[in-house]
């Protein structure tokens, strides 16, 4: 959605979707636009809690049978499991994407991680084609007036190009991005810290597992410390990113910096930053 700043000021509803990088600050801006009247849409949320819960679910089910005492309390119906989801802690689609590697340090094994890796991918496009009834929602059923999208960084490597045209016809985009190295680097210092649930376009982690390998002596998946992998590949996952994100926003949207959005305060400010970057985008 493109618009004039005379346009953008008379949208009386409005609706944002923040686009970028895990740790530029899109939760705790969508966090802090719901206390002045904008509804909070988490795509990873609803991936958890809509998409992916019942996968969620089965694996954690499956490790319950392996103990004798649960495992008759689950075939007799005595218990039952439930998903715990919240915005700020996505822990469960944490654990259901897991880390590829060594199982026996807690890894998935490449097979299964694809397949999980597959689901996710396809969980994150069904919660982005449900964000236009949302809008709707929000204001119809909640009494919202304005709405924010806070999708999974993800989005740029879906390779689903016609949920990209939904959110920019509904909804104006707005990328976040990290401008300087050290900001970088403290987003990946920080993302290998307290890690997110992520995706990887599979000829992306074709490619650097092949590396890895090469680089460690390995010849499996299998071998791999998940963790290390991990730690290894979020700086390259990061990176490669970076002009999937500037091609969706060139054409589509309008882009801000993370230390911008780190200043916003309320809503107000928010406002005044869409401004800014509307006016640069036109006088670029």
């Amino acid at each position: 959605m493109k618009l004039s700043l005379e346009e953008f000021r008379a949208w009386k509803n409005k609706s944002i979707t923040l686009l970028g990088m895990s740790g530029v600050g899109k939760t705790h801006l969508a966090t802090t636009l719901r206390t002045h009247n904008w509804f909070h849409y988490s795509g990873d949320y609803r991936i958890g809690t809509r998409y992916l819960d019942d996968h969620i679910l089965d694996v954690i089910k499956l490790q319950a049978m392996q103990s004798p005492f649960l495992r008759e309390l689950l075939r007799k119906d005595w218990i039952y499991f439930r998903n715990n989801i919240k915005v700020d802690d996505l822990g469960p689609v944490l654990c259901f994407v897991g880390k590829l590697g060594n199982p026996t340090l807690g890894g998935t094994p490449l097979q299964e991680f694809n397949e999980r890796q597959a689901l996710y991918r396809q969980a994150e496009i069904d919660a982005m084609r449900d964000v236009p009834a949302f809008i709707r929602k929000a204001r119809e059923i909640y009494g919202y007036q304005h709405f924010v999208n806070d999708v999974g960084g993800s989005l740029c490597d879906l390779e689903e190009p016609a949920v990209i045209d939904l959110l920019a016809k509904h909804s104006l985009i707005l990328y976040i991005e990290a401008t300087e190295a050290q900001e970088e680097e403290e987003l990946i210092r920080r993302a290998v810290k307290d890690p997110k649930p992520l995706y990887f376009r599979p000829s992306f982690l074709e490619e650097q597992l092949r590396r890895y390998l090469e680089e460690h002596n390995l010849e499996y998946a299998a071998e791999m410390d998940p963790d290390d992998f991990t730690r290894w590949i979020f700086p390259h996952l990061f990176r490669s990113r970076i002009p999937r994100y500037q091609a969706i926003a060139k054409p589509l949207g309008y882009t801000v910096t993370a230390q911008e959005v780190a200043e916003v305060r309320d809503d107000q400010d928010f406002l005044g930053l869409l401004e800014q970057a509307i006016a640069r985008k036109h006088w670029s």
